[in-house]
């Protein structure tokens, strides 16, 4: 059967939305979405047990990778002890959802993201239709669906991550078997049919991108998303890839939007995540990356406060990184998702509990130029010795900032200007100089956020130029409030 003959085929929810590029067109970001701009996600499930980060599903059955020697070393050897044996280990029995929600709201979260299921094919949901998900097996708990109860508690919206569309070649090394040593030629565990609804069958030799060139594995994935949107009404979907599998992705993503106008009554809330250009079809996910420029669709960058699963020893960034991507993407039409890394056990550890706190003292008292902001005629300005890092995934490293990088938001009759690094005791604005030709407006008053201290300034012709007090606010990244008339 071809890929087009299985989209004809799919249940598709009645309403305005078709499989058609057409269709989608008429897609309005929902208001909620442009407006909350600050996310956290739980990039969470029986990964994280062997406490190795992401990709250990797959990358223990990689011979002689670092996540095999460790599984030979602590488990055994993957024909006799196969990923199957580690998801009973996940039991997430320090995981109290409602005590991080709550944890989650005071950092300055608007909505929340839970992982429904990664490529390792294992179904945080109650799922009627695939046996090897968290009720039945390790924690025994519907994951999502106590992660959304405790984030209505909260008044979060809710959203689910799916990773299942590049699950069937990602897991295919569970089919091989070593090449060398004492079990060479020994079929690792993915070989046993039993466990095949977990591993998935062999792929053809041909079958190995990123997406499955398979259409009835596209139609396994189109059911299970299409369970996971109809058990749980989410106001956001994500797919870790472009909009998979051509016509059966536009199924999936039309059944999503009018599922979600059908529970709602008809008041959309709907926001879809994938890693494509949007063109207003959607809104665009960078993965660990940002924009160049101010989008003229609403986009989301996707990035973690460390590894995308827990590892030991890894690095957290810091609140002052993930305060100055927040304002850069903000000020770009953008909002921020970050995953906030849980052990297996599911608590956070102490210098994560530290920079979520840090955060939302910030958020306190910035956000109000974050929260239901829009981007100014320009994004911001830079110093002439920062290196242009052109828009794309993975590019948040390359990204450094300084006291000369200032990002500009607009809410109401106000310009908020985000200075990156600590400031000198004069801030130059070149935007607002009289000869830039931007600000048609007057500019009546300036506020440092979190400081009372009134401001000296003067409009120049280069630069608008503010004295700054010897006494900031204890944070690197400082906002200014500029009332315009």
């Amino acid at each position: 059967m071809t890929q087009a003959a299985v989209a004809q085929q799919l249940p598709v929810t009645k309403g305005p939305y078709q499989p058609t590029d057409a269709s989608l067109q008429q897609y309005k970001y929902p208001d909620w979405f442009r407006d909350a701009k600050f996310g956290i996600w739980a990039h969470w499930g029986p990964q994280a047990v062997p406490r190795m980060g992401d990709w250990y599903a797959r990358q223990m059955y990689e011979e002689g990778s670092a996540d095999y020697q460790y599984h030979v070393a602590h488990y055994g050897h993957p024909s006799k002890f196969g990923y199957k044996d580690i998801i009973p280990l996940w039991k997430a029995e320090k995981w109290d959802p409602e005590k991080l929600m709550a944890l989650y709201k005071k950092t300055g979260a608007r909505y929340f993201v839970s992982m429904g299921s990664h490529h390792d094919n294992f179904f945080l949901w109650n799922s009627r239709i695939h046996p090897w998900n968290a009720v039945k097996m390790g924690p025994k708990k519907d994951v999502v669906g106590l992660w959304q109860k405790a984030a209505k508690k909260e008044g979060l919206y809710f959203g689910v991550s799916e990773h299942l569309a590049a699950s069937y070649t990602w897991f295919q090394p569970s089919h091989r078997a070593d090449k060398a040593g004492q079990y060479k030629d020994v079929p690792y565990d993915g070989n046993d049919t039993a466990y095949a609804s977990l591993y998935h069958t062999r792929a053809a030799d041909n079958d190995n991108g990123w997406l499955t060139t398979n259409p009835a594995w596209m139609k396994v994935w189109y059911d299970d998303v299409k369970e996971l949107v109809e058990t749980y009404h989410p106001d956001l979907l994500y797919s870790d890839s472009q909009l998979p599998f051509g016509d059966t992705g536009r199924s999936m993503l039309a059944n999503f939007y009018n599922d979600n106008l059908q529970y709602h009554k008809g008041k959309a809330t709907a926001v879809y995540n994938c890693k494509q250009p949007s063109d207003g079809k959607w809104a665009q996910d960078l993965e660990r990356g940002v924009q160049d420029s101010i989008s003229p669709f609403p986009w989301q960058t996707d990035t973690s406060i460390g590894d995308w699963y827990y590892r030991t020893g890894q690095h957290y960034k810091s609140a002052t990184d993930i305060l100055r991507m927040l304002a850069d993407i903000v000020s770009k039409n953008g909002n921020l998702l970050i995953n906030i890394v849980q052990t297996p056990e599911g608590d956070l550890e102490p210098d994560i509990l530290h920079t979520l706190d840090e955060i939302g003292q910030w958020m306190a008292v910035n956000g109000e130029g974050i929260y239901g902001s829009r981007p100014w005629k320009v994004f911001g300005e830079k110093s002439g010795n920062t290196a242009t890092v052109k828009a794309g995934n993975f590019n948040e490293d390359k990204i450094k900032y300084t006291a000369e990088d200032i990002r500009f938001t607009t809410r109401n009759n106000y310009l908020y200007a985000y200075i990156l690094d600590k400031p000198a005791r004069a801030v130059r604005i070149k935007a607002l100089g009289s000869n830039a030709n931007l600000n048609h407006k007057k500019i009546t008053a300036i506020q440092l956020l979190g400081s009372k201290e009134p401001l000296k300034w003067k409009v120049e012709a280069d630069a608008l130029v503010i004295d700054m007090p010897a006494q900031l606010p204890s944070w690197t990244v400082t906002g200014l409030k500029i009332s315009l008339k």
